[in-house]
């Protein structure tokens, strides 16, 4: 657990960002001043097994003299039906949890959450959802789509969703601020590198692409997911190996990824120091895979205006940024190295000044997002923070 809180803020209304997953829990405090939105506290929990009421309620009783006046979620799948932020009430909370079929890891907890602010805040406290999928509602027909009957995708609502799309909002949002001169943005490689990886195509702000699908478990090579995989590989386990839909299931998403490829940790600077062969495999792989899928967005796009760099690995690690872009000076990408290795946990240019496509680390800031979202709402009714 990691706590920051600034306590020069003299303020009384704010807006609570709940972010939560699958076994971490990221719960920020934003308010409103002069100079704009402001984070008042912030702890991030790991490892959670399941939705701990004490988290909250520690969290909250920490804020002296803070009244919430409104909370804001982070729902990770929302279908078809959510394309954009929304007050949750009856209908949206059963909505979220006819989802569970499609995002059984997730949207269970996210309503734990959501349920429980609302028992220790009351429900005269508005309560906002932000979805991940929803910036994926852009998707042309012929991206989000799969090669299978049309009647039975219809029929299960087998599609690409898309997943992360608030952290690659939040990376396109500050590459809009720092290149004004750029319509829109222009077109915009994201990539969200953390235990979860993605990365998305963006045409002047509109996502046009995506790295994961129906599931967050296609793409990139991932901690313990094994992204891309033979679908007749499921099969041949499930006949050859006696295994169940359930073990592949937990082999694909737990078992697989650089732990799978390393045999020994899921993490990638413990690989980086390894020293091991297939430590080694297991990072180079992963930024193979990262760098094929920029190959491909690149043609999607018609090349970029840039290539930005966010989660944990992708904001840290400039061994891995360094061996992903490697070799792509075809493309016009310039990679300074200098900048590349002083650039760590801050938003750093790391191409040249030549390069063509402008490269970025851009750290990934969802609660903010979310705040925004759920602030925009407020101002709607008629609410403020």
């Amino acid at each position: 657990m990691s706590v920051t809180q600034n306590s020069g803020l003299n303020v009384r209304m704010s807006a609570l960002a709940i972010n939560a997953g699958s076994s971490s829990l990221r719960l920020s405090v934003f308010v409103q001043t002069v100079n704009g939105l402001e984070r008042l506290a912030q702890v991030h929990h790991s490892n959670i097994s399941t939705p701990a009421p004490s988290l909250l309620e520690n969290f909250i009783a920490s804020l002296d003299g803070v009244e919430i006046t409104h909370v804001v979620h982070r729902v990770v799948q929302g279908g078809m039906h959510f394309d954009a932020p929304c007050l949750i009430d009856t209908a949206v909370e059963a909505e979220i949890e006819q989802l569970i079929p499609l995002a059984p890891l997730h949207n269970p907890v996210a309503l734990e959450w959501i349920r429980l602010a609302r028992r220790l805040l009351g429900e005269r406290v508005p309560q906002v959802a932000v979805f991940d999928t929803a910036f994926y509602r852009s998707l042309p027909e012929v991206a989000a789509i799969y090669a299978l009957p049309r009647k039975l995708c219809r029929e299960q609502g087998i599609r690409r969703y898309g997943f992360h799309g608030i952290a690659h909002r939040a990376m396109l949002h500050r590459w809009q601020k720092v290149r004004p001169d750029i319509r829109d943005g222009g077109r915009v490689i994201s990539l969200q590198l953390g235990s979860g990886c993605s990365v998305t195509a963006i045409d002047h702000g509109v996502a046009v692409d995506t790295s994961m699908g129906f599931s967050p478990l296609e793409g990139l090579l991932m901690a313990t997911r094994s992204g891309d995989v033979d679908p007749a590989v499921v099969t041949y386990l499930q006949k050859q190996a006696g295994l169940s839909a359930e073990e592949v299931e937990q082999l694909l998403n737990k078992q697989s990824g650089l732990l799978g490829v390393s045999g020994e940790s899921h993490d990638m600077q413990v690989l980086l120091n390894s020293g091991s062969f297939d430590a080694e495999l297991a990072v180079n792989l992963y930024c193979y895979r990262v760098r094929k899928y920029i190959g491909a967005y690149l043609a999607v796009l018609g090349g970029a205006d840039a290539i930005l760099f966010g989660g944990g690995v992708g904001e840290n690690s400039p061994q891995v940024r360094a061996k992903i872009l490697q070799g792509m000076e075809w493309s016009g990408v310039q990679l300074d190295l200098f900048d590349n290795n002083r650039a760590s946990g801050a938003e750093t240019r790391i191409s040249t000044v030549a390069s063509r496509t402008d490269v970025w680390v851009m750290p990934v800031d969802e609660a903010q997002v979310m705040v925004l979202d759920a602030t925009a709402i407020m101002n709607d009714i008629g609410g403020s923070l």
